[in-house]
């Protein structure tokens, strides 16, 4: 691809007390929201716990769609309308639902 974009829609929220990395042509739509850290709820301190994580080139993390700490997006994945992804997701593949399951492959750009 000729040049490094990423477009992020009204209201994104990017949480990243550890490095979130967007790959080229990556989208984030409006409201959609990547969650980089959480809490040791099983420790009496609380601690925070941040995860580095990546969406990868040409990834779409649709309107309201909302990614768990550590998760990473493939190159290419789709995480469809307000689905919430708690574990990777393979490239060029789309996923929908809460908790976000694998519902086709996805038709290779690049």
């Amino acid at each position: 691809m000729e040049s490094d974009q990423v477009t992020a829609g009204d209201g994104v929220e990017i949480y990243n007390p550890a490095p979130i990395r967007l790959g080229s042509h990556a989208i984030l739509s409006q409201s959609s929201y990547l969650c980089g850290a959480t809490h040791d709820f099983d420790d009496p301190a609380f601690p925070l716990l941040a995860f580095a994580m990546e969406v990868g080139p040409c990834a779409w993390i649709c309107a309201r769609a909302c990614v768990a700490p550590g998760v990473n997006i493939g190159e290419g994945a789709v995480l469809g309308l307000a689905s919430v992804a708690t574990r990777d997701l393979e490239p060029w593949s789309v996923y929908a639902g809460a908790p976000a399951k694998k519902i086709r492959e996805r038709q290779r750009t690049r």
